[in-house]
């Protein structure tokens, strides 16, 4: 079911705000409250109501309350001032107050339509309570990719960067997903940013998702919680891909230049996340997609601004460059291969070197490429694909 009111419409199922025909990005709480505002149009809903339908009880302050219906307002065009959409009622609640029509969702187009069209974003709760989205698509062997930041379920599929990774990899297996927590579909408003909670995460999904035994694909900072977790349920893990990953975070290696790099990312962080031209987003993709094309070099903007926010930004970078796996990496009972671009200047080659040299056994693969997200015009590209799907082969039939 769609709702209609204004000029804006809400869709449940994909969980998107559209206003004037074009869609605006939401935190996930700011999207939950309009849905259940619009859902119960003309009647009070009270504080507790909100608490219990959107934070699922937990103990919310009035304060938080309160940014999340001054968001939505802002969101759909409405003011504090004017309440023409969504009224307060002093010591009460709240009540939405404009005309809503609904719509049934329309049927997919044919058989050309988008491959996210065809996917079904479903929502689970990691044991702190964090909402995580997560979606399966493709066909073959279970995967299941670990989380990490610049990931949007529905947004993904419009990515040159990402569009094309998903269509490949989907090609060998059935990838199930999952937004990190603090991006994309999953809760922004975190608490907490650690490898713990983020192994948790992981842990929810799988459980969710109904995972057997299924390949475990961790890149950038995914690659240690895909560590963590396959120290902690080697039985679930047939297979263990790590792509880009790391040892040590950024702040806890011996290279002092390694350290200040880390430092200057964060401050630029701050003061250039999804800002169009700003030089954040210059030195952002010189790291991290340096040949990329300029139509993938633009949409990092866009991908920043719908993934997360600049602060949540800023604590998921400090926190994953203080993530540290040096003593699990001894303890993975489970057939592993290392993946690492030559000059990927996000996670120098050595560190790659360091995770295969730990693991007992693993199969390191190098690709000639200076990006760290491998893009589709490049031969490594796929080399990435084949060798994972070839070390996947060598033991499960797909």
């Amino acid at each position: 079911m769609r709702y209609r009111f204004g000029d804006c419409e809400l869709r449940p199922d994909s969980h998107e705000l559209v206003v004037g025909g074009n869609t605006r990005t939401v935190e996930p709480q700011v999207f939950d409250m309009l849905l259940h505002l619009v859902r119960n149009a003309g009647t009070l809903v009270t504080q507790d109501d909100l608490i219990n339908a959107v934070w699922n009880g937990r103990i919310v302050s009035d304060s938080a309350i309160s940014a999340r219906i001054s968001a939505a307002r802002a969101a759909i065009g409405d003011n504090g001032r004017e309440q023409s959409v969504i009224k307060t009622v002093p010591r009460r609640g709240f009540r939405f107050v404009a005309p809503v029509e609904t719509t049934e969702e329309p049927a997919p187009h044919s058989a050309a339509s988008r491959a996210d069209e065809n996917q079904c974003i479903r929502f689970c709760r990691a044991p702190d309570g964090t909402r995580i989205a997560f979606a399966t698509t493709g066909s073959g062997y279970p995967l299941l990719r670990a989380g990490h930041w610049l990931t949007h379920l529905e947004h993904d599929w419009s990515s040159p960067v990402w569009r094309p990774f998903l269509d490949r990899m989907g090609q060998d297996f059935e990838v199930t997903r999952y937004d990190q927590r603090g991006n994309g579909l999953s809760d922004w408003d975190i608490d907490e940013f650690s490898l713990d909670r983020f192994v948790d995460d992981l842990e929810a999904v799988a459980d969710s998702a109904e995972l057997g035994r299924f390949a475990l694909y961790g890149t950038s900072q995914g690659a240690p919680i895909a560590v963590a977790y396959a120290v902690r349920h080697p039985e679930r893990v047939s297979h263990l891909i790590l792509h880009g990953g790391y040892v040590k975070g950024r702040m806890l290696r011996v290279s002092r230049e390694e350290r200040e790099q880390g430092e200057a990312l964060l401050t630029l962080i701050r003061h250039g996340w999804g800002k169009p031209g700003s030089p954040f987003i210059q030195a952002f993709s010189s790291i991290y997609i340096p040949a990329g094309t300029r139509e993938q070099i633009a949409s990092l903007t866009e991908l920043q601004r719908l993934t997360t926010s600049p602060d949540n930004a800023a604590q998921i970078r400090a926190a994953v460059d203080e993530f540290d796996v040096g003593d699990l990496i001894d303890r993975i009972a489970v057939p592993t291969l290392v993946i690492h671009a030559r000059d990927d200047g996000v996670q120098p080659l050595d560190q790659g070197r360091e995770l295969a040299a730990g693991i007992n056994n693993a199969e390191f693969v190098m690709l000639d490429s200076p990006n760290h997200t491998i893009l589709e015009q490049e031969s490594a590209f796929e080399v990435l694909f084949r060798s994972i799907a070839r070390f996947v082969k060598e033991d499960e039939a797909l």
